[in-house]
């Protein structure tokens, strides 16, 4: 019997072709790849439930890459990108002591002024001195030490956002005050391009424009800080016998609590620990103010040549009372700033000068107003 086949077909490819088994080997190798995956997901939830999670990513945070980072020079001496630390005092005074032996930099150094203003709260002058900054953001950094409680919130475009550091209470005439200072000059010691410190209040306003400023303290060769041997009961009357041997009454002195100091005497400040224990015990209000005396006695002992023994901060006790005048939008006139910048007489590098204050306190919140309308005019801002 002849087959009828359509031309050109061939026989075997009319044949059903027999399906291929599943290949066991890639079969396991699927069912061991499930089993892993199901046993790290149980053993995650486990450590997760007994540890925590902190736990567990902090196990993962021990997995380091192949390749790091090399540590640079400029990874060395940048300062903090946040102002906000868990150091405690005592660790934070340690670090900030670092001194180089080798006194020549080996990078290119531009020197700051650090501006550091202890306040208890808001900055009401805080628009004047944003005016007094602008344009010099490579010459200064800023440092606010607060009360605890107080929420800053100034704007990201404000020179004082996110400029405060951690801070505990500071009460007037305590030595809870110096610590504040202390703390204050810690912390702006941990950024090497900071060469002057400046202490300001909430009050404190400037007389002179920025440039004016950093000439005037960047080409002096002291540091600004007054220490009078003061007799009488207000001087000589607050010393303690029982402050000998380290310090002596021909040692003690007397001065503004607002100084200016450069980065030496900034470090010999924050490194005390022979003068303070004494000073904490034996001076203490009402009969003696610790910020008159601690840190004028302490630097007249040690390094009395580098002091220009006088503050750059105008305050007027021409009053009388425990405490300086304060001045109000009346107060606010040409004269009266007049009598501040050219009604004085003073010495600069040993030489007579007229210029001879930089900042003035105390101004009330009201005054501000009145500052802003005559600060290009009469100081130049």
């Amino acid at each position: 019997m002849q087959s009828r086949m359509e031309e050109g077909k061939d026989p075997a490819a009319l044949r059903t072709t027999p399906s291929r088994p599943f290949p066991l080997r890639l079969l396991k190798f699927f069912l061991v790849f499930l089993v892993i995956g199901l046993g790290a997901s149980f053993l995650s939830m486990y450590m997760i439930r007994h540890f925590g999670i902190h736990n567990v990513a902090l196990i993962q945070s021990t997995i380091k890459p192949c390749f790091e980072q090399p540590v640079t020079i400029e990874s060395l001496i940048r300062p903090p990108s946040s102002l906000l630390h868990s150091m405690n005092d005592t660790e934070l005074f340690w670090r900030a002591t670092f001194v180089p032996r080798i006194k020549s930099y080996p990078f290119k150094r531009t020197p700051k002024i650090a501006f550091m203003f202890l306040t208890k709260g808001p900055l009401p002058m805080a628009p004047l001195w944003e005016k007094f900054f602008k344009g010099n953001e490579r010459l200064y950094s800023i440092y606010v030490h607060s009360l605890p409680s107080y929420s800053a919130d100034f704007p990201p475009s404000s020179v004082f956002h996110k400029r405060q550091i951690p801070s505990q209470v500071a009460e007037w005439g305590m030595m809870s005050m110096c610590d504040a200072e202390r703390r204050l000059l810690a912390n702006a010691l941990l950024d090497i391009s900071n060469e002057w410190f400046i202490l300001l209040s909430e009050s404190c306003i400037p007389l002179q424009n920025f440039s004016i400023v950093y000439r005037y303290i960047s080409r002096s060769r002291y540091s600004f800080m007054g220490a009078v041997d003061e007799p009488g009961p207000y001087g000589r009357g607050r010393y303690e016998e029982n402050m000998a041997p380290e310090i002596n009454m021909s040692d003690w002195r007397k001065g503004s609590q607002w100084f200016e100091v450069n980065r030496e005497l900034a470090v010999r400040i924050v490194e005390d620990s022979t003068y303070y224990p004494k000073l904490k015990e034996f001076c203490v209000p009402h009969k003696c103010y610790v910020d008159e005396h601690y840190f004028q006695t302490m630097l007249t002992i040690n390094t009395p040549h580098l002091l220009a023994n006088r503050s750059l901060t105008f305050v007027d006790w021409s009053r009388g009372g425990a405490h300086p005048a304060t001045f109000g939008k009346d107060d606010i006139k040409e004269e009266f700033f007049k009598k501040i910048l050219q009604d004085q007489t003073c010495l600069y590098n040993n030489q007579p000068s007229s210029l001879c204050f930089l900042f003035a306190r105390k101004f009330a919140p009201n005054a501000l107003g009145p500052l802003l309308d005559i600060a290009t005019k009469t100081l130049g801002i």
